[in-house]
Order: structure tokens, then sequence, then C-alpha cells
């Protein structure tokens, strides 16, 4: 269903973030004619329902400080308000590795209908200058009623629709993280007897400067038949081969209201061409099946960045890459989906995928991928749920490393290493962890740098660059031992980003070998012809490809290749 050629335009133009600061106001209105009445009906409920009487009494529960008798915290105290005390703006929380924090511990009956927190980046700082942890590696429980099972189990990232540990704006109605900083939720979640909201960190880092606000509603009472807000995590590192990928199996009655889902590729081209199959009561054969991917995401021919209310794809790095990052969520607000005795929700994980994956050495459509998922379940539900998935710990939740061979490129400063001209290292701490190499040539035509790398085993492996692209960059040519591999690789962008260059697919001979980029020019909106490379990475292919062996014996130096959709 999907080609590069249908959705090149599209997926390249589309930005990695929305700007900061874009109005909420604009975006509800905006999705209000795009999307039709269901949004327009949805928001005038909402503004009906501050007409009427409403019953309770609103609460909150917050990082403010409190200060006690002794001068430290005392979350019994009341808000500290000292006009010549900075100790008033100390509204902020460490949280240790190993350490649970409690944002909120509260009595009954009540429901909470807001929730907001933020803390730092990972990235290193002036306020961490180690830098900290990132919100995969935090795990958000929610308890009710005194249970030993939390009924919500998610990274703090994934929760928010934030994957992978990055950090994307989302504009939804029930999630909004505005500048990719700020994570706000607005599912209810009512509650009989108590509540306790908590953060674990699950890092070898601290969580440095958690803030937040939960507002919720104290009542006299909770209908019989009120539901309980429940979101559960899992992951597959790959998937299941011989098996849909399962995102929810619960008994009982109750309605499912949303996915996040993400998705890393471990093959060329195209992953999404999997359908959603949802099981209700019981059934056998699933009675809702969709027709692709992106599709149940509300999109089609392709995922690109977006977000809406109901739908979007916060984070969408490259097109049909090996190791490519694609994350998406499907609220069901407008349309829940009902069931009595139980559901079992499922997406299969099929595509098209490169010739030397598949046994008959063919480009097709439908191929059963080995790509790594995780996943979000958002659903309400009566009675105590039987589904038995249970969130890993941080440290499993990362994903496993696909280098076989990983060369840092500061390492190769010096002169030896490149023609005219300088290189030193540069620190982009919000793209990599470590100092990536910045070569600037002291003419066009004799810039380059070479890099040295070893191969141990012959095994097949796709040659990855990991680029800056940035408005004074230029055009570099790789090559391998002086054959050339791909085309000239054009680092312009108009803002700073990181990008991968995936050139060959090979089964290299154990032994040394050199990478060479030779500066050939420059894209006519850039500025200059500087270079900045982060690492050089042999990437391993599946086990199949190995399994099928259908390039094993052929000379690369003949007729390099890169398997591209």
């Amino acid at each position: 269903m999907i080609r590069r050629s249908q959705t090149e335009n599209l997926v390249e133009r589309s930005p990695s973030r929305r700007s900061a600061g874009s109005p909420i106001l604009f975006w509800l209105c905006f999705a209000v004619l795009l999307l039709g009445m269901p949004l327009a009906a949805a928001a005038q409920t909402l503004m009906d329902g501050l007409a009427k009487p409403l019953e309770g009494r609103s609460m909150r529960a917050t990082s403010t400080f409190r200060r006690g008798a002794d001068g430290n915290r005392d979350p019994k105290a009341d808000p500290l308000f000292d006009p010549k005390s900075e100790r008033s703006n100390s509204d902020n929380f460490q949280v240790k590795p190993g350490e649970t924090h409690v944002l909120m511990d509260a009595q009954g009956p009540g429901v909470v209908t807001h929730i907001w927190v933020t803390f730092l980046g990972p990235e290193p700082q002036n306020w961490a200058p180690k830098g900290a942890a990132n919100h995969q590696e935090m795990l958000l429980r929610i308890y009710y009623d005194g249970s030993d099972r939390p009924a919500v189990e998610a990274p703090v990232g994934d929760f928010f629709a934030n994957c992978f540990g990055k950090r994307s704006s989302v504009v939804s109605l029930p999630v909004i993280v505005e500048d990719a900083d700020s994570y706000n939720c607005f599912w209810h979640m009512p509650f009989r007897k108590s509540i306790r909201v908590e953060i674990v960190n699950e890092s070898e880092k601290e969580i440095r400067l958690l803030y937040y606000n939960i507002d919720w509603i104290k009542k006299d009472s909770i209908p019989e038949d009120t539901p309980y807000f429940y979101a559960q995590y899992k992951q597959e590192y790959p998937v299941e081969q011989g098996k849909d990928y399962v995102i929810l199996e619960t008994q009982g009655k109750g309605h499912y209201v949303g996915t996040v889902m993400a998705v890393r590729t471990r093959s060329p081209f195209w992953f999404g061409e999997g359908d959603e199959k949802i099981y209700i009561d019981g059934e056998q054969k699933p009675s809702i099946w969709g027709t692709g991917t992106e599709d149940y995401f509300l999109s089609a021919w392709g995922l690109q960045t977006t977000s809406t209310p109901y739908f979007g794809t916060p984070y969408f790095d490259q097109w049909g890459i090996v190791g490519g990052h694609t994350s998406a969520y499907r609220w069901h607000i407008g349309d829940p989906i009902v069931f009595n005795k139980g559901i079992k929700v499922t997406i299969e994980h099929w595509g098209w995928i490169s010739p030397d994956e598949n046994p008959d050495y063919k480009a097709m459509s439908w191929n059963e991928r080995q790509d790594d998922y995780s996943s979000v379940a958002f659903w309400y539900q009566t009675g105590t749920p039987t589904f038995t998935a249970r969130a890993p710990h941080g440290r499993e939740r990362t994903l496993p490393g696909i280098e076989r061979v990983k060369v840092m490129a500061k390492d190769f400063t010096g002169e030896k290493s490149h023609g005219p001209g300088t290189a030193r290292t540069q620190l982009l701490g919000t793209l990599y962890p470590e100092p990536q190499l910045i070569y600037e040539p002291e003419k066009a035509e004799s810039g380059w740098i070479e890099i040295p790398f070893e191969v141990t085993k012959k095994e097949p492996l796709r040659v990855v660059l990991n680029c800056t692209r940035a408005p004074d960059y230029g055009r570099y040519q790789a090559s391998i031992d002086g054959v050339k591999i791909g085309q000239p690789m054009d680092l312009y962008h108009e803002k700073i980003d990181n990008f991968e260059f995936q050139p060959l697919d090979f089964w290299p001979e154990p032994g040394k070998y050199t990478l060479r980029l030779e500066c050939v020019g420059k894209n006519m909106k850039s500025e200059g012809y500087k270079l900045g490379l982060e690492s050089v990475n042999l990437r391993e292919r599946r086990p199949r490809v190995v399994d099928y062996g259908h390039d094993k014996d052929k000379d690369w130096k003949k007729n390099p290749t890169v398997y591209t959709d």
C-alpha cells in the first residue's frame, strides 16, 4: 500500500515538532473545522456542563513548598509565602535513583480531573551538569482504593504520548505536552476510598526539578456503576513471530478509549501494513478489523509528524531506514469501543520488506516483520480487570543496541584524519550524549575526513553515518577504501538537526577499513561547507538475512547496494 514515492514530499517537509507556544485554542478551532461535528459536539457538551450545578469540592495535590517548624518540608504545613525568602519558590523535588516519589495520597470519594507535571530534560545543563533521568525511565503508577495492583502503570513519557525517551509536543483533547516539556492530561480518574499517584525513578540519574499539580474534586459519593480509569504499558523487543502484537486483553465490562504505540524498525522499508484486530466479549474471530497501521491512527498513505485532538504522530524521524522511530496516539473519545464481557486489542506486524529479507528475494508489501514494539492501552472498566501485563524495569524499557561497530568521530580531530582546515569537537546536548566532530575545510575542493573501523566477523551489516545537518554545512561523498557508497550527502538544513545517512548494505570480510567523507560542494542555500559527524556505525540486520544468505557471496565493491524503499 505504501511506497516512498507516494509520501516522500509529505514526510520530508513535515516539521520534527510543532512550534513552541502554539495556542491550544487555535488547534481546537482548527480541529473543529477539520474533523466536524464529533469534536464540536464534545466541546459543546463540556461548555453546557459549566452552566449546570456541580457537586463536590475542588482540591489540589501540589509540589509547592510547605515549610515546617524546623524549616524543612512538611506536607501538612501551609504553603510558604515569604517575600524575603527564596524558599517560597522551592516548589520542586529531586528524586534519587531507585526512589519513589508520591505526588498524591488522598481519601475519597473523588475524581482526578487534571494532572500537570514537568521536570528537567536528560541533557547536561546548569542545574544538572551530568544530565538527569529521561521520562522513559520514570514509571507512573496510580493505585485506587488501597489496591496493591496499580490501575495505571506506564513510563511517564509514554503515558503522555512521548515515547523512546524523546521529548515531543502533543496537542490533543486528553493529553497536551506544550513545548515538549509541560505534561498535561485531562483523563478523569474516579475513586471511591482512596488514590495514590507516584513516580518511580528507575534511572541511574536523579529526576531533577520535579514540579506537579494534580487537580481533583472531592465527592460525597460515586455512583455504583462508575468505571475506573486504567492505563497499562507493555513491550516486545522484537515482536513475537506468528502472533499479532497484543495491546490489551482484559475481562469485564467497560470501554476502550486510547492507544499510544511506538515502533523502532529493524528492517528497511515501511512497517505499517498490519491491521488492528479487536475481539469483543470473547469472540474467536475479531469483529473489528482494520486496513493498516496508519489507518488505525487516522492517517493515510503513511505517517508523518502531526498532532490533532483525536490522533497524532508526535515523533517520526526517517522513512524506511533500519533503526527508524515512529510513535503515534489514537484517542477513542468520540468512538469508544464498548465491551460487556471482555476485550482483546491487537495489531498485526506486517509490512514491506527488502529483498534480502524475503525467501524469494522479492520486495513485497506482505511480510511478517521483526520490529520493536511498545504500547500503552487506555480504558475504563468496572469490577476487577484481569489483564496480566506489567511494565518491565526502566533498564529493560531502553531499546536494545543494534550497532555491531560504533566509532565515535570525536576521536579523529587530528591533522592526519582530515584535509586542510580545522576539526574540533562540539557538544550538542539535545542531539547527542557525547560531542560530535565538526570539520570546516579550508577550501571545498580539498576538504575530507577519514574514520577507520574494523570488522571481526563476516555478517550482513548496514553502514550508518550519524550526521548533523545545519544551515552552513556542505555536501559530502562517502566511500570505503576508495569505493563510493551512496549518493552525496547534503548536510544543509534550515535548522540544526540529526540525520542518519545509510548508504550501504554489505557482507564485509573481517579486516580493517577506512571510511572517507569528501566535500563535493554545497547546497545553494547553504552558508558554508562544514561537516558534523557524531559516529560511524555498522548496524546489524535481522537473523533471517543470514538464514537466506542472498548477498553473502556478492562482491559489494563491484556493485555497492543499499536497500531503500
